[in-house]
């Protein structure tokens, strides 16, 4: 039998007192409830939880456990959430062009998107075309509203639709396509086999909408697991000594694809920088393996 929910709201000077109680050391105690106040308590618990003793049910801090460890945790994600979604943006817009490219160029339909002959599974592509309607009836975009009204056609062409449509229905899309050779070209594109790359774009969706909507990143366990290439074309990590459900193994694949999307990408330095302004993040809970700079991904 399921348990009521008992627990009450509490203000943010009564958690301060309530951290305290339970070991937490806070150095500034305004301080600590204005960020309590504007971040929120529940936001904040993600970056409480590593300072805990092992008995994380008792909810009793580590001996010198600090609010500004908290906060320095907290900091630090945000950074690398703003980071990570830098580069993704990249290759998300990457993806999206070489999608339209090579595809409307193979099939020789620049409506190819709502063309349901060329998708194997019908009901999945009603399903999108569903999708596809309903970003139609209510976009905004002046070039979606400019087709309507100069054009007779019921859709626009695919490169119009393909920047209305978020990454993870492009996704679909593309691993619904009948023909192989259009999926194995645009997968080369990337420098990866197809069950690869489909494994990526859903694994970068994912972690784009992480970022998006300011969750915890850091130190995450991310169930879904990425595949690994097979006779990588640019170097990659040694997959067998990862932890490939942590966010290292996603910063891997981001670098990964900028060798393809921004060859002179800075990212590496970025990250680096990122890494070494905050020194006492633990970057073992992130998946770092050991002398993780000396893999040829990273030279």
């Amino acid at each position: 039998m399921k348990a009521k929910y008992t627990k009450v709201c509490n203000t943010p000077e009564e958690l301060v007192i309530l951290l305290k109680s339970r070991g937490l050391q806070i150095e500034d105690e305004n301080r600590a409830q204005n960020y309590l106040s504007n971040i929120g308590y529940f936001r904040l618990s993600a970056y409480f939880y590593p300072l805990l003793t092992e008995a994380k049910a008792e909810h009793i801090y580590k001996q010198g456990a600090t609010f500004s460890a908290v906060m320095n945790m907290y900091r630090f994600d945000r950074k690398l959430r703003l980071l990570l979604f830098n580069e993704i943006e990249k290759i998300e817009v990457s993806i999206r062009s070489a999608l339209i490219n090579i595809v409307s160029k193979e099939l020789n339909d620049v409506f190819w998107m709502t063309n349901a002959q060329h998708f194997k599974d019908k009901a999945h592509f009603t399903s999108t075309l569903s999708l596809i309607d309903s970003e139609l009836g209510h976009s905004k975009e002046d070039f979606i509203i400019h087709f309507k009204a100069a054009y007779s056609n019921a859709y626009p062409p695919a490169w119009m639709i393909a920047e209305i449509l978020p990454l993870g229905t492009l996704s679909h899309i593309y691993m619904n396509l009948s023909q192989k050779k259009l999926k194995k070209l645009v997968a080369a594109y990337f420098g990866l086999q197809a069950p690869v790359f489909s494994s990526w774009i859903l694994i970068l969706g994912n972690l784009r909408n992480m970022c998006c909507h300011h969750s915890r990143t850091w130190n995450r366990e991310i169930p879904i697991i990425p595949a690994s290439p097979v006779l990588a074309i640019h170097p990659w990590i040694d997959s067998t000594q990862t932890d490939m459900r942590r966010i290292y193994c996603r910063i891997c694949l981001i670098k990964y694809l900028l060798y393809t999307v921004s060859p002179r990408n800075t990212f590496t330095g970025k990250l680096k920088s990122l890494l070494a302004t905050y020194p006492t993040i633990d970057i073992n809970a992130m998946g770092f393996p050991a002398n993780w700079e000396k893999e040829p991904l990273w030279q």
